[in-house]
């Protein structure tokens, strides 16, 4: 399992760009505006859904500032009715526990069974993302290029959308 210095030595590796930002352990997106980052406005929120039955698993990442209708998202994706993946489905797919989700944890998805769905907003303006490197004590920003070239040489699926501003 990928740990937090493993995700630094990986990025070291590719000499992919960049910025590690060290705080306390952040468990929810309120508890972000206690640290002061780089490019604030490239963290990034993840959630870790699943379909009712269990059968297909995704991880949806967006804007931090954003909110996911969960039904739109279904409706526009073609899922069954989802809900939140348990502790125990966090800890067998990604090696985390809830408050550390992170994209760096698909690359613990040996049989890359959870989809990840990113909103496109992360390539524009600079292109960059901001993410837990599996441990909640860290906030890594890198390019978004890189991290979805990192997800989809492991072999995870991914697919940009759209995710509004606001949703009613």
């Amino acid at each position: 399992m990928m740990k937090k210095q493993d995700i630094y030595d990986l990025l070291d590796e590719r000499n992919m760009w960049h910025i590690i930002t060290e705080h306390p352990a952040l468990w929810s997106m309120s508890d972000v505006c206690d640290v002061e980052f780089p490019y604030p406005e490239c963290d990034a929120k993840n959630l870790f859904l699943r379909e009712k039955k269990h059968q297909n698993y995704y991880l949806v990442t967006v804007r931090g500032d954003k909110r996911v209708d969960l039904k739109k998202f279904r409706d526009e994706q073609g899922t069954r009715a989802l809900t939140f993946g348990s502790p125990e489905e966090l800890d067998e797919y990604f090696g985390v526990v809830p408050g550390m989700v992170s994209p760096f944890g698909l690359l613990n998805d040996a049989e890359c069974t959870v989809k990840f769905y990113i909103d496109e907003d992360f390539y524009k303006d600079n292109g960059y993302i901001g993410i837990h490197p599996n441990d909640n004590t860290a906030t890594v920003t890198l390019k978004t290029e890189d991290l979805v070239k990192l997800i989809s040489e492991h072999g995870t699926e991914i697919k940009a959308i759209s995710i509004p501003e606001k949703q009613l």
